[in-house]
C-alpha cells in the first residue's frame, strides 16, 4: 500500500511530500523530491521562516534515513533466512553422497566412461595441494601466535642469519629451516612460474583490448556486411528472383524438449517451397522420441511442406557422422547451399533472406553465420553469465574477425554454408568433437572467406544446470586441442599468407584456446594461494585486482544490463577454468574423455511457453503443426519434470577440494595483512564452495 508522509507540510508549501511504498517486509522509496526553491533562500522571511524550513528538511532527512535503516534490516533478514536454506541444502547433498565420480542414473553417457588412472593422476596434485595447505596453515598459525610476524612479501631473515642457534625451542628451530627452504628451493621456481602466467595474462588481456577496440571501431564506422543492392532487389521482385536451392539440416539426438519448434520453424522459413527441403536428422536411440519426431515430420508434409525424416541406427561419428551421412543423399547435388539448425534454434521466418542474398556475385564466400539469442537468459545465475560470455564471443570476436580477417570459427548451427566449399575443404570429418571448427578451419585453408552477421539473430537456449554446462564446456575446450594437433601440418604446408597462419596458430588456437584456460586455473588456483604459504613468491596487487577487473568490464560490455553481475561473473569464470583446463590437457594429448560427446540437455520452456501462445493467438492456423498435438506436448512436459524431480545435484569434488584450498590461503593471507588479496581469496573459494556444491543453475527438488 502507499502512504503519504505530509504531516510536516502547511497550506502553501509547494514541496512534493515522501511517498512511500509498503512492500513486505521492506519499505521502499518511490518518489523523494528536493527541497522547493523556497528552501534556499539566505536570511529570514515574512512569509516562511528560514527555521521552520530547516525544521521540515530535518523532519524530512530522518524518514529518509529511518526507512533506509529499515530496508536493510529487511535484507539483512533475507540474507539470514538464505543462509540458513542453503545450509540445509548443502547438509542434503552431502547426506545423499551422490558426486561427479559417480555414474549417471538416467541412462547418459557421462563422467563414468573416464579412466579412473587417468583421472586420479590429474587430481591428485590437487588434493596434494589441499592438506598441504590445511597443514601449513596449521604451521603458520603456531608460529603467528608465538611471535613470528613476517610482513609479507617481505621476509625479513637477518635475525635468523645472525644467530642461528637461538631458538628457545623444536618449533622455533622447525620452522626457520622452513623459512630457509622457501627462501632458497620453493619460492624461485613458483616466482618464475607466477612471473610467466602472468605475461600470458597480459599478452591475453592485450588481445581482448584490441578485439574490444576494433568493435568499438566497427559501431563507430557503423560497418556491417551488406549484400549487393540487385540481390535485395531480385528477392522482393517474387519467386522470379534470386532464389536458389537450399538444402536445411536439423541435426538432433533424443531431443525430444524440442523438435517441434525446431521443425516449426523451420518449416515456416519465407522461402519458395520447390527451392527448399528441409532435412531432420535423427539419431535417436529412443523408440519413442524417433515415433514423436517421424510423426510431426508426417504432419508438415501433409500441410505441403517439403520436408524429409532420415534416421541412423548407428550413431556413428556423433554429429559429424549425422551430417556426412545427409551430404551423401543423391538429391543434395540438386542444392546450391545448406543452413544447419541445432535442435533448440527457432529461425524467423525471414532468416534465409537475410543471409543468403550475400552469397551472389560473391563466390568467394563460403559461410554466412547468424548469432545466437538466448530465451532463458534471465532464468537463473548460471544463464545469466554464460549470457555474458557468449555476448562477447558473438558481437566482439565473431564479428571483429569477420570484418577485419573474413575468418571465424563456425558454431556449428544458425548458419548457411556454400555446398561446394564444403566440398573443397574435404566434407565433415569424424576426427574430433568440434566437427564445425573443423570444417571451418580447412575451408579458410583453401581460401574461403566468411561474412558473420550481428544484426540477425537465431533464438536458443542455454544450459540451465551445471552438470550440462559443465560438459559443454569440457567438449567446447577439449574438441579445438585435438583439432589443433591434426591441422597444424596443415596450417604450416598451406599457401595462405603468414599474418594468416600466425593468426590461426598463435592467435586462434594457442591465445584463446590455449592459453586462456592455463594461465587462469594456474595462476588464480594455483600459484595465488600458494603465494600465501611461500610469502617470498608474490603477485602484486595490479594482477589480482585491477587487471581481471577491467578485463570483466570489457566482457561485460556488449550485455551492459549484465552490469550487476559482473563480480560473480570474475569469480564463475576463475571457477569454471578447472573444467576447462582438464578438457585442455585431455584434448591436447588424448586423455580421458576426449572423444567423448554428451549431448547438452534442453529444457524445453521455451517451446512450452511458445506452443501454448500459439495456441492462444492462432487457434485455426494450420502452418504450426505441433497445435494438434498440444496435449500429448503437455503431457510429455510433465512427464520430463516428473523425471527431472527424481535426479540429484550433484557435489563437485575438484572444485570442493580447490575452494579449501582458497580459503585456508585466505587465512593465511590475514596472518600477513595481504589486503586484497584476502578478499580476492575469500570470495574466490566461496565460489569454489557454492559450484562444489552445485548451488548454481538449476536446483533439482
Amino acid at each position: 500500500m502507499a502512504l503519504s508522509f505530509n504531516w510536516w507540510a502547511k497550506e502553501g508549501h509547494r514541496g512534493t511530500p515522501v511517498v512511500v511504498k509498503m512492500e513486505n517486509p521492506n519499505w521502499s522509496m518511490v518518489e523523494l523530491e528536493g527541497p522547493s526553491d523556497e528552501d534556499f533562500l539566505i536570511g529570514d522571511s515574512p512569509s516562511r521562516p528560514i527555521d521552520k524550513s530547516r525544521n521540515k528538511n530535518a523532519r524530512q532527512l530522518t524518514w529518509v534515513l529511518f526507512l533506509k535503516a529499515h530496508k536493510a534490516a529487511g535484507y539483512l533478514t533475507s540474507i539470514a533466512s538464505s543462509t540458513v536454506s542453503i545450509g540445509s541444502v548443502i547438509k542434503r547433498r552431502l547426506r545423499s553422497g551422490r558426486t561427479d565420480t559417480d555414474p549417471e542414473v538416467d541412462g547418459d553417457v557421462g563422467l563414468e566412461n573416464e579412466n579412473p588412472t587417468v583421472k586420479s593422476r590429474f587430481y591428485f596434485c590437487i588434493k596434494v595441494f589441499l592438506w598441504l595447505s590445511v597443514l601449513l596453515l596449521g604451521f603458520e598459525m603456531a608460529a603467528y601466535f608465538k611471535g613470528w610476524h613476517f610482513g609479507s612479501p617481505h621476509l625479513q631473515l637477518q635475525y635468523l642469519l645472525a644467530t642461528p642457534f637461538g631458538f628457545k625451542d623444536i618449533f622455533d628451530s622447525l620452522y626457520s629451516r622452513w623459512v630457509l627452504i622457501r627462501v632458497e628451493y620453493l619460492a624461485p621456481p613458483l616466482q618464475f612460474l607466477a612471473n610467466v602466467c602472468i605475461v600470458l595474462f597480459l599478452v591475453q588481456s592485450l588481445d581482448r583490448l584490441v578485439l574490444c577496440l576494433g568493435c568499438f571501431w566497427i559501431r563507430f564506422k557503423k560497418i556491417k556486411p551488406i549484400p549487393k543492392q540487385d540481390a535485395i532487389a531480385d528477392l522482393e521482385s517474387g519467386e522470379d528472383g534470386f532464389f536458389p536451392m537450399v538444402l536445411v539440416q536439423i541435426p538432433m539426438c533424443n531431443e525430444k524438449e524440442v523438435y517441434q519448434q525446431s521443425i516449426a520453424a523451420a518449416c515456416n522459413l519465407d522461402w519458395p517451397k520447390s527451392k527448399i527441403l528441409v532435412q531432420v536428422l535423427d539419431d535417436s536411440d529412443d523408440p519413442t522420441t524417433q515415433l514423436l519426431i517421424k510423426e510431426e515430420v508426417n504432419k508438415w508434409q501433409q500441410e505441403g511442406a517439403h520436408i524429409v525424416y532420415r534416421h541412423r541406427v548407428v550413431r556413428q561419428g556423433y554429429k559429424a557422422g549425422n551430417l556426412k551421412s545427409a551430404m551423401n543423399c543423391s538429391y543434395v547435388k540438386d542444392y546450391e547451399f545448406v543452413a544447419i539448425f541445432d535442435a533448440d534454434f527457432q529461425p524467423a521466418p525471414d532468416f534465409l533472406k537475410r543471409t543468403v542474398p550475400h552469397f551472389k556475385d560473391n563466390e568467394e564466400l563460403a559461410l554466412v553465420q547468424a548469432r545466437w539469442s538466448f530465451v532463458n537468459r534471465e532464468e537463473n545465475l548460471l544463464t545469466r553469465l554464460q549470457n555474458i560470455n557468449l555476448a562477447f564471443h558473438f558481437e566482439v570476436e565473431q564479428q571483429v574477425n569477420g570484418v577485419f580477417i573474413n575468418f571465424f570459427g563456425f558454431n556449428g548451427t544458425a548458419g548457411v554454408w556454400r555446398i561446394k566449399a564444403l566440398e573443397d575443404a574435404g566434407g565433415w570429418l569424424e576426427r574430433t568433437t568440434v566437427e564445425d571448427m573443423d570444417i571451418a578451419v580447412r575451408a579458410h585453408l583453401h581460401g574461403w572467406k566468411f561474412i558473420f552477421l550481428n544484426d540477425v539473430e537465431c533464438q536458443c537456449e542455454l544450459p540451465e544446470s551445471y552438470e550440462a554446462y559443465r560438459k559443454q564446456q569440457h567438449r567446447w575446450h577439449s574438441g579445438p586441442m585435438q583439432l589443433f594437433r591434426l591441422c597444424l601440418p596443415d596450417i604450416i604446408r598451406s599457401k595462405i599468407s603468414i599474418w594468416k597462419k600466425f593468426n590461426m596458430i598463435f592467435l586462434f588456437f594457442l591465445l584463446r584456446k590455449l592459453i586462456l584456460p592455463f594461465y587462469s586455473f594456474t595462476l588464480f588456483c594455483i600459484i595465488l594461494p600458494m603465494t600465501m604459504f611461500i610469502p617470498e613468491a608474490e603477485l602484486p596487487a595490479w594482477i589480482v585486482c585491477y587487471v581481471p577487473a577491467t578485463m570483466s568490464f570489457l566482457n561485460i560490455l556488449p550485455a551492459p544490463k549484465s552490469f550487476p553481475f559482473i563480480v560473480p561473473y570474475l569469480l564463475f569464470e576463475n571457477t569454471m577454468s578447472v573444467t576447462k583446463f582438464n578438457a585442455m590437457i585431455s584434448g591436447l594429448f588424448q586423455l580421458g574423455s576426449a572423444y567423448e560427446w554428451v549431448v547438452t540437455k534442453k529444457s524445453g520452456r521455451s517451446s512450452e511457453g511458445d506452443l501454448v501462445s500459439l495456441a492462444a493467438k492462432e487457434p485455426n492456423n494450420q502452418r504450426v503443426a505441433s497445435v494438434p498435438n498440444l496435449v500429448e506436448m503437455k503431457a510429455d512436459i510433465q512427464q520430463e519434470q516428473k523425471a527431472r524431480k527424481k535426479k540429484h545435484n550433484r557435489i563437485y569434488t575438484k572444485e570442493l577440494a580447490l575452494a579449501f584450498l582458497l580459503l585456508a590461503a585466505s587465512a593465511r593471507s590475514l596472518l600477513s595483512a595481504q589486503g586484497i588479496h584476502f578478499y580476492f581469496l575469500l570470495f574466490q573459494g566461496i565460489s569454489f564452495l557454492l559450484v562444489g556444491f552445485d548451488l548454481i543453475g538449476e536446483q533439482v527438488q
